[in-house]
């Protein structure tokens, strides 16, 4: 991770050797175990795919579909639940895998509905870790990269539903928010 002109920026390279790095930690973790990876869409869907394709263990996928931001650069703190989980979690080992977590309202949120829903175990992986804007705690237990407290896109992450195709994460200037 580095400060470039054009600001801040976490490159291809440094993405895909932290995503090795957590695929190999989980696999150990859940060595002779089959977790059920839960991606959180929309901008989970690029670390979750590249994740269980470094994974050495067979796990499973489904996906939950939130909102809580809208077109907005702020969360509203308000967490719609738009697609729910395919199947029954209970009694299954599942891993929690987010793009990015803030003031941890949303992840807070999803943590404690699947709690309730009786899995074996529940974790939390994210790929991008902003603690200096946490307004509640969360147990998170993989983190890609911890990151300052500025608008980041690529890698899943968009804004207004742009730059999710990047290959890595660069801060979003405040030009480019007032042209969308």
């Amino acid at each position: 991770m580095n400060q470039k002109k054009g600001g801040f920026l976490i490159s291809e390279k440094e993405i895909k050797e932290r995503v090795k790095a957590i695929a190999d930690e989980i696999s150990r973790d859940y060595n002779g175990k089959n977790p059920l990876l839960v991606g959180i869409l929309k901008g989970a869907f690029i670390f979750l795919a590249d994740l269980i394709r470094e994974l050495s263990i067979d796990a499973e996928v489904d996906f939950l579909a939130v909102s809580s931001y809208g077109k907005a650069t702020e969360t509203s703190g308000e967490v719609k639940i738009l697609k729910d989980l395919s199947e029954s979690i209970d009694g299954k080992d599942v891993i929690i895998v987010e793009d990015i977590v803030d003031t941890g309202l949303t992840l807070k949120y999803l943590y404690e509905l699947l709690k309730t829903r009786n899995p074996n175990s529940l974790k939390i992986c994210v790929f991008l870790d902003k603690k200096e804007r946490r307004v509640v705690e969360v147990p998170v237990h993989y983190v890609g990269f911890e990151v300052p407290d500025l608008f980041l896109v690529g890698y899943g992450l968009d804004f207004a539903e742009k730059y999710r195709q990047l290959k890595y994460i660069r801060e979003l200037t405040p030009e480019e928010v007032k042209n969308v």
